[in-house]
């Protein structure tokens, strides 16, 4: 009954309905019920190339990242990253825009244009207009039209047009390393969000690469550097004068760091910095830079990067490096100026050990000539005032014949003379000495100062420029004879109560000027020795003139010859 009515009843389903769609469907008749579910199942064309879409892209951006990191040299790197940013995006043009410590682009390496472009272009590009969007606010960022944009700052003659564009920075360490620079999307499309999102993808793992790059060129550098300080560490070992040593630090920053120009200021008499020691890059057009260096002793007013580097010891500062580069962007970044800075400390205690090998030398050498004087005192001036003596007593008591007397009494005058020879060798083993005698400053010092016994008074010697530097032994001797010459006219002829000696060298010539304040140009023996000094300087391929000072009287001397280059 009910067992019979129920068994046929239709099932109903848990929700309440019956079976009845169900039933409907087997029929082929629609269920009206039934959820459409056309609706949500995806269009299989659509998915398939979506899914290929993205597995090309996800494979050109696993090759991009391989690519990237396949070697370790900086500039390459950096090269390889912009490219793989281009293919990766399908831009026509790409850069890496590099930034300094300023925030402004020091370095732009660019892919996309041909030489002849570029050359047309002129000067790359420094940060202005969209591209500075980036660095001031360091975020991806896309437009479709750079024209249009509020920020665009127009494209120099020669650029080609650039419609689409996509930035995005790149980090290193935490800090903005530089900028991804992508125009003018192929096909004229725009650049999409998974442009966007690739590339960024492309940076992010680019950094890693830039760091790696970046620490094995420190390393690299450091090795130069540590290089660079054993060889001058070597040349103190082997007993180089300081100008020496100081010249081998220039010459070595230079070569190491691609300056212009190394230059090393130190302190004058009037505790002001004044250049001594220049290094220049071979080929340098420097007229105006040896004329500021060299001449007056300044460095010059440089457009380009400057860094100065304290040669400071734990007491006191010796001196100033200066590096010069035309090309900020050849300039050391903040890695390597740490590791310059611990180079001008090291050449600065070198320096001080130069010095201080001098100062041995020196004190060696007195205590030598103190031997020598005491030496020269207690034994021989004694025996011969002793055989003096003898000779004088020989004299008085014996009856010699009268040539026999002249000539005891000539060799008698001629032991005071020797004696009166050797006190002034003894009073001059007392006087200062310099180590470096052969060069010409000293030389021409010591030869002002010896000419004070027949002037009366010692002239006053001023030098322009690098004298020692730019002078060589054969010039040398010219300038001394030269010297000798004036300074004996003035002291014979001009009855001067003063003389100036200026000795100036550029990278040209060397100019010696001795003024007197004495009674001016006569026909007498003052004119005999000009014939030789203006032959000195025929020779060298100079001249020699000599002039009346004024009215009143005063002589001057000028003699200028070239510089072998």
């Amino acid at each position: 009954m009910g067992v019979g009515r129920g068994g046929h009843q239709r099932a109903q389903g848990q929700d309440g309905r019956s079976d009845q769609g169900d039933d409907s469907r087997r029929r082929g008749r629609p269920d009206p019920d039934a959820p459409d579910r056309t609706l949500t199942r995806p269009a299989p064309c659509h998915a398939v190339s979506m899914g290929r879409m993205a597995t090309e892209r996800d494979q050109g951006l696993f090759e991009a990242v391989v690519s990237v990191a396949a070697g370790l040299e900086l500039t390459s790197t950096l090269r390889r990253i912009v490219q793989a940013a281009v293919n990766l995006s399908h831009a026509t043009y790409g850069a890496l825009g590099v930034l300094g410590p300023d925030g402004r682009v020091r370095n732009f390496i660019h892919v996309g244009m041909d030489d002849a472009t570029v050359a047309d272009i002129g000067a790359l590009p420094t940060g202005r207009g969209v591209l500075g969007l980036l660095i001031d606010h360091p975020v991806p960022i896309r437009i479709d039209d750079i024209s249009a944009h509020p920020a665009a700052a127009g494209f120099p003659e020669g650029h080609p047009s650039m419609g689409s564009f996509l930035g995005v920075p790149v980090r290193v360490r935490g800090r903005v390393f530089g900028n991804l620079y992508l125009t003018e999307k192929r096909d004229g499309d725009h650049f999409t969000s998974a442009d966007e999102h690739t590339v960024s993808a492309l940076a992010a793992a680019a950094a890693v690469a830039i760091e790696n790059a970046r620490l094995f060129e420190f390393t690299r550098l450091r090795g130069l550097w540590l290089d660079g300080i054993t060889r001058i560490d070597n040349a103190v070992l082997t007993g180089a004068t300081t100008e020496d040593v100081m010249t081998l630090i220039a010459s070595t920053a230079r070569s190491l760091t691609s300056a212009q120009v190394a230059a090393i200021a130190v302190r004058d008499a009037d505790d002001d910095f004044v250049v001594e020691i220049v290094d220049l890059e071979p080929g340098l057009a420097c007229a105006g830079i040896m004329g500021t260096l060299v001449v007056e002793g300044q460095m010059p007013d440089w457009e380009g990067e400057v860094l100065a580097l304290p040669l400071r010891t734990p007491d006191r500062t010796l001196g100033i490096l200066h590096l010069l580069w035309n090309d900020p962007s050849e300039a050391l970044d903040e890695d390597l100026r740490a590791v310059a800075e611990s180079f001008a400390a090291q050449a600065a205690v070198n320096i001080v050990l130069a010095e201080a090998r001098r100062e041995r030398e020196r004190l060696s050498i007195y205590e030598d000539r103190d031997r020598i004087a005491r030496d020269l005192h207690d034994l021989v001036i004694q025996r011969l005032f002793a055989t003096g003596m003898q000779l004088q007593g020989a004299m008085r008591h014996a009856d010699l014949p009268g040539d026999v007397r002249e000539r005891i009494s000539r060799a008698v005058d001629d032991l005071d003379e020797t004696i009166r020879e050797i006190r002034q060798t003894i009073f001059a083993l007392h006087e200062p000495v310099d180590t470096t005698s052969d060069s010409l400053r000293a030389r021409v010092l010591r030869e002002s100062a010896q000419s004070g016994a027949l002037l009366g008074f010692d002239p006053a010697v001023r030098f322009v420029g690098p004298v020692d530097s730019l002078s060589g032994p054969p010039l040398n001797e010219h300038v001394i004879a030269v010297l000798r010459e004036a300074l004996a006219n003035a002291a014979k002829h001009a009855q001067a109560r003063r003389v100036d000696v200026v000795l100036e060298a550029n990278s040209v010539s060397m100019l010696l000027v001795v003024t007197d304040d004495g009674v001016g140009l006569t026909d007498s023996g003052r004119r005999s020795g000009l014939a030789n000094m203006s032959a000195r300087a025929a020779d060298l391929g100079g001249d020699c003139s000599i002039e009346r000072v004024s009215e009143a009287g005063g002589t001057r001397l000028r003699w200028q010859v070239p510089i072998a280059q």
